[in-house]
C-alpha cells in the first residue's frame, strides 16, 4: 500500500489550499489506480478512522482520516467503497472536505470564522434586483425567510440594496454573524459551514441552513435563484450545468457533517480566536 496516497491524490498544498481548489488541481493529473481491495473502519482514541485493507488511511498532512461521528466515518468509507479502477477527487467531496478539515481548518479555525463573517459583509441575499420586478419577488420569496431568521435567531439585521452598489453592513449585524459562527463545532462543521458559504455565495443562508431553518433544498434553491431565472430566459447551458451538479455533491457533503454534527450534540465554541 502507498503511503503517499491522498497525497498523491489531493496534493501536499492540500494544506493550504481552499479544498475546491486542490479537487480542481488533482482532477488535472492522470488518476492513480485504485489499490485496495477492502475497505472498513476501527475505533480508535474515541473517534472512527477509514482503513483500507485494515492500514489506517491517511490525510495529505499524514493525520488519520477521522471523525468523531460513527456514521460520519461510515460515509467517507462508502466513498472509497464506490471507486472503481481509478481513485477520481471528483467522486470524494466528503474526504476531500474531512481532510480540509483535519489538515488545516483545526489549525487555524478563527482564519476560517473570520472568512464566513466578511461574506456576510457583501451576503448575496442584501442584494436585490433593480428592474426586473419578476425576479426581484422570485429573490424576496426565497431570501426573505433567512433574513427574517438572521433577525430573530441572532439579532442580526442586514441592510438591503437594489442593484449591485456596495451596501455597508451595521457592526452590530457582522458581530451577531461571528458570535452564530463561533458555535459551531471545530473542525468538521466548521469546514462545512465554510464550504457551504462559498458554495451558495452567502453566509446567512449557510447559518439559516446550520440553524435548521432551510432545508439543504430550499438552501441551494436560494442560492440559484438567479441563476435559475435567467435559465428560464436563455436555456440550459450543459458545461455549466456540469459544473453546478459538481457544487451539488460539495454542497451535499457539508449538509452531512452539519446534520450529523447538530444531531451528535457536536456543537461548542471555536477556539483560538
Amino acid at each position: 500500500m502507498r503511503e503517499d496516497f491522498l497525497e498523491s491524490l489531493l496534493g501536499r498544498d492540500t494544506v493550504r489550499r481552499d479544498p475546491m481548489e486542490a479537487a480542481r488541481r488533482g482532477a488535472r493529473r492522470v488518476l492513480p489506480r485504485r489499490f485496495w481491495r477492502e475497505v472498513g473502519i476501527t475505533e480508535r482514541q474515541g473517534g472512527f478512522t477509514v482503513v483500507l485493507d485494515g492500514k489506517i488511511a491517511r490525510t495529505p498532512a499524514r493525520h488519520e482520516l477521522a471523525a468523531p461521528i460513527r456514521q460520519l466515518c461510515e460515509a467517507l468509507a462508502a466513498e472509497w467503497r464506490a471507486l472503481d479502477q481509478e481513485i477520481d477527487p471528483a467522486r470524494m467531496p466528503l474526504t476531500r472536505l474531512v481532510g480540509a478539515a483535519i489538515d488545516a481548518v483545526s489549525l487555524a479555525p478563527w482564519r476560517v470564522a473570520a472568512e464566513i463573517v466578511k461574506y456576510a459583509g457583501s451576503d448575496l441575499l442584501c442584494y436585490r434586483e433593480a428592474s426586473n420586478e419578476r425576479l426581484a419577488a422570485r429573490q424576496s420569496a426565497h431570501w426573505d425567510a433567512p433574513l427574517v431568521y438572521m433577525r430573530e435567531a441572532h439579532g442580526a439585521r442586514f441592510r438591503l440594496a437594489a442593484g449591485v452598489m456596495f451596501v455597508e453592513q451595521p457592526q452590530e449585524a457582522l458581530a451577531a454573524v461571528e458570535r452564530a459562527v463561533r458555535t459551531v463545532p471545530v473542525p468538521f462543521a466548521l469546514a462545512a459551514l465554510h464550504s457551504a458559504t462559498t458554495l451558495t455565495g452567502s453566509a446567512l443562508l449557510a447559518l439559516a441552513l446550520a440553524g435548521g431553518r432551510l432545508s439543504p433544498e430550499e438552501a441551494w434553491t436560494a442560492a440559484h435563484v438567479d441563476e435559475d431565472f435567467q435559465i428560464e430566459a436563455w436555456g440550459k447551458d450543459e458545461e455549466a450545468m456540469r459544473r453546478r451538479a459538481a457544487r451539488r455533491a460539495e454542497f451535499d457533503a457539508a449538509t452531512l457533517v452539519i446534520d450529523l454534527s447538530r444531531a451528535n450534540g457536536e456543537w461548542r465554541m471555536v477556539n483560538g480566536a
